[in-house]
């Protein structure tokens, strides 16, 4: 295991590599001229692939295939020809001239057996079984214009079932951000790679469920990816108590929080990150509040701190700072509030601590606008926003930040030199270096109060248990999903609360 705040270079084995644009053209292109496999060898086999999902989705009734002049256009004429092969009806819609089709498209184009394409100039048969969308491929990135629009606008009025090759049409691959007329499709086959768009909102919602095609592209093409969808080989990472282990050593967590009215927040923190297998759990708590959480957490110890009208104020730094001497980790920020006093607290806190830290909740406020400050702290931290949240931190809207989730995620990492964990059922986890981790989420009961402050815990938990930050963050995501999952089967999605998250983060984490 690695040392706190240290890892290897390069994404590790635990992210599942998803491919943008620019990485996806290299391993086409690695693969034709130094592994001298034919372009339309590739497009072949993607084609194919594409089709048999498709009988597949829509075992009967007829099939179109709305195809634009580039690749993605060349393996829908494929699909339509394995379609047509197999005895499928298959109309072939264009959104172009056939003459102006070149290259492996247009060899493909030549083999379609059957009647010839015609142009997309009605809507499309809303009797059709599937409509396969292929208009745009991996490279595009905008929003769609002229007759490509028009075809999207079409595909979307027929309220027909579609199945998306590559990527759907308006869905920025590299990065999920949708500029303006967009395909949501049943699902999607991707080719050799998944993208990151299909992974990251809102291009996630478009994509439906994601299948990898393979296309007969060798593995090992240099290409440095630089985001991965985490893979549950990461919680074979995780520290485990052994005969020798002692409360301290399976990890002593701190957590700083709480004001009047939100006492709540630091409990579901400190019950989650006792759950998620920290040894020793204090709350560092104002001194008028003390009580309030010696009754509720019977396992956890209690630190008093000087408050103003029942809110941290920077008087209480002192004592906390010496509260770190056994080492393991700090979870700062849940319930905190947003008064002076209190911004102070973690503002000095943040600069004095030396050990892993979390910053959460209304901690992240005391640095609304300003993360560049972040950088002035000596210990390894995490950060743990939702849009909002990060929208305040880089001075723009939560509205920006949905629509551009990785390139916010990025720019915060950078600005703050810190591993910021960009909350949603996608949540992003981004390394300064630029490195990004994705949620396979699946997860929308966990849309409650205090699921936030249960996913702090859980972080401090696993930092104070002696794994790396970026590691940590991606473990507790993971970890923090999978209890989710198990919660809604028991309570139900639409039922469950951030306690019942908590009960099932021991039995997530034993498997």
């Amino acid at each position: 295991m690695t040392a706190a705040g240290e890892r290897p270079a390069g994404l590790p084995g635990w992210l599942e590599p998803l491919l943008d644009a620019t990485r996806m053209r290299a391993a086409d292109a690695w693969a034709i001229n130094d592994r001298g496999i034919p372009s339309l060898d590739l497009m072949e086999r993607a084609g194919d692939g594409l089709a048999a999902l498709a009988r597949e989705l829509a075992p009967e009734g007829l099939i179109v295939v709305v195809a634009g002049k580039g690749n993605n256009g060349g393996d829908g004429l494929v699909a339509a020809r394995c379609l047509r092969d197999a005895g499928r009806e298959v109309e072939v819609l264009l959104t172009f001239d056939p003459a102006e089709l070149t290259g492996d498209a247009r060899a493909n184009l030549e083999r379609l057996p059957g009647a010839p394409p015609r142009p997309l100039a009605e809507p499309i048969a809303g009797d059709a079984a599937l409509i396969i969308d292929a208009l745009l491929g991996t490279g595009s990135s905008g929003a769609p214009r002229g007759a490509i629009a028009a075809a999207i606008t079409a595909i979307d009025a027929s309220g027909v079932a579609v199945l998306a090759a590559d990527v759907p049409s308006g869905v920025d691959a590299s990065a999920g951000v949708v500029a303006g007329p967009v395909v949501s499709a049943r699902a999607t086959a991707t080719f050799h790679a998944a993208k990151p768009g299909l992974w990251i909102e809102p291009g996630r919602s478009h994509a439906g469920v994601v299948y990898v095609i393979d296309i007969g592209a060798p593995d090992g093409a240099p290409v440095d990816p630089d985001v991965g969808l985490i893979r549950d080989e990461l919680l074979d990472l995780l520290p485990r108590r052994g005969v020798h282990s002692t409360k301290f050593t399976s990890g002593p967590v701190l957590v700083a929080g709480g004001s009047p009215g939100l006492t709540g927040a630091p409990c579901l923190s400190a019950l989650a990150a006792q759950r998620a297998g920290a040894g020793y759990v204090t709350t560092c708590v104002p001194a008028s509040l003390s009580l309030i959480f010696e009754t509720r957490l019977l396992e956890a110890m209690t630190l008093a701190l000087p408050d103003e009208h029942g809110a941290h104020t920077a008087a209480g730094v002192a004592a906390l700072v010496k509260a770190t001497a056994r080492g393991g980790s700090l979870v700062i920020g849940p319930g905190l509030g947003r008064t002076p006093g209190a911004l102070d607290f973690v503002r000095e806190a943040i600069v004095q601590v030396s050990i892993p830290t979390v910053l959460d909740a209304d901690g992240l406020s005391a640095y609304s606008g300003e993360l560049g400050l972040l950088r002035e702290r000596s210990a390894p931290l995490v950060l743990t926003p939702h849009e909002g949240e990060l929208g305040r931190l880089l001075g723009v809207s939560s509205s920006e930040v949905a629509a551009e989730r990785l390139r916010a995620v990025r720019d915060a990492a950078e600005q703050s030199a810190a591993i910021v964990v960009l909350k949603g059922d996608d949540t992003l986890i981004a390394e300064p270096d630029g490195a990004v981790a994705v949620s396979p989420g699946a997860t929308p009961g966990l849309a409650t109060a205090g699921t936030g402050d249960v996913l702090a815990g859980v972080v401090g938990a696993l930092l104070a248990g002696g794994l790396d930050p970026f590691a940590a963050a991606c473990a507790a995501v993971r970890l923090h999903a999978l209890a989710g999952q198990r919660a809604a089967v028991v309570h139900g999605r639409d039922g469950m609360i951030a306690s019942d998250v908590i009960e099932q983060l021991s039995t997530v984490r034993s498997q």
